[in-house]
């Protein structure tokens, strides 16, 4: 892995704070903004992940409902309530 340098200024009093809790840490700054860095670029990639999710089921849901694969309110709670009969009447649930 090639490196390189990240420099960027930053007030003398939070350089002082930060370096203080890095201390605090046993790690030393430039061990912590890499952590951060990568820690960063994980929640980004989950975040992108999530909504490319989330937008193929929205999709998946206007494509069902334009080709008419819908459930009227009445299925639907016919369904939950043959669910709820169903949970409740077994043993290992307790209410």
């Amino acid at each position: 892995m090639s490196e390189t340098t990240f420099t960027f200024r930053v007030d003398e009093d939070l350089k002082k704070k930060f370096a203080e809790i890095a201390k605090s840490k046993d790690r030393t700054g430039a061990q912590l903004l890499r952590d951060f860095i990568r820690e960063t670029i994980a929640k980004q990639q989950d975040e992108a992940e999530y909504d490319a999710w989330f937008k193929a089921k929205v999709q998946q849901g206007l494509d069902d409902a334009d080709a008419g694969r819908v459930y009227t309110a009445e299925e639907t709670e016919e369904y939950f309530r043959k669910l709820r009969e169903e949970l409740l009447s077994r043993e290992d649930i307790k209410v």
